[in-house]
């Protein structure tokens, strides 16, 4: 099997450098930015297969990359990870095309269970 490639999009170093950790020991390879900006560039340039993003950041925050993504002719599937409760929010991303909405605080377990679902063909729930 290939190593899959995930950019994390998260301005929280401390969350960043957790799912981050979490990924690359389970066998991902991981790309981050601190904002969504530098995130566009790193989907442009790598074409990874995911993208994990958080909501809120400076500089640009997810929405503006979901929205970007939907642009492209053969976006990566996008996982949201946001402290936002909102159900407008977690509808919009829906309509954005994310795959799945992870409230914060959330347990690597639960990460890691989304991005194998995501990351296979299996349909998400």
């Amino acid at each position: 099997m290939t190593e899959k490639l995930i950019v994390v999009i998260e301005d929280d170093r401390e969350i960043s450098n957790t799912v981050q950790t979490v990924l690359k020991a389970s066998g991902y390879q991981v790309l981050a930015a601190t904002n969504g900006q530098d995130g566009r560039k790193l989907i442009t340039s790598r074409n990874p297969d995911l993208v994990l993003t958080d909501m809120m950041m400076p500089r640009m925050g997810g929405f503006p990359v979901l929205e970007f993504l939907g642009e492209m002719d053969n976006p990566p599937k996008v996982i949201m990870m946001t402290a936002n409760e909102g159900s407008r929010h977690k509808a919009y991303a829906e309509m954005l095309g994310v795959v799945d909405y992870l409230r914060k605080p959330f347990a690597m377990e639960v990460l890691l269970d989304a991005v194998n679902r995501a990351l296979s063909d299996e349909p998400v729930e």
